[in-house]
């Protein structure tokens, strides 16, 4: 069965500890399709490290989760980013940065932690057709 290529969309429900992809399917289907860890937070072992070298090694353990996130997004054409804290405007600004996501439309929304579930139909109800014909272009 061949699917139809059309505009692909996702939402990623984020933090700084974590991220979940959910992707959004035009019948209005939507799945998580991967969740990605920051490999930095929760880390003790740094408490015996000087606090300039462990906070150069939590400046690119970010680098690396963020780049990572970005790998996973490139074949998307629309995102929706939204969570709890400013992880995801700090994203914003570093995909602002790369030129292939220049003809991409990403979103931020804010949202408190939520179940599986809930991000799931957070997600949908942002890409449901019926929202932006009612509501317009965001």
């Amino acid at each position: 069965m061949e699917k139809k290529e059309s505009e692909k969309k996702l939402g990623v429900w984020m933090d700084h500890a974590q991220a979940y992809f959910i992707k959004y399917y035009e019948n209005g289907n939507r799945t998580r399709v991967k969740t990605i860890n920051n490999p930095h937070h929760g880390d003790a072992r740094g408490h015996r490290q000087g606090e300039k070298m462990e906070h150069n090694k939590e400046q690119q353990d970010q680098k690396a989760y963020f780049k990572s996130l970005t790998n996973e997004m490139m074949t998307y054409d629309e995102i929706l980013l939204f969570g709890p804290t400013d992880a995801k405007v700090e994203l914003l600004n570093k995909l602002r940065e790369d030129p292939h996501f220049d003809q991409k439309e990403i979103h931020v929304q804010q949202a408190d932690k939520m179940t599986d579930n809930q991000q799931q139909a957070f997600v949908f109800d942002f890409f449901s057709p019926n929202k932006k014909t009612n509501e317009g272009e965001q």
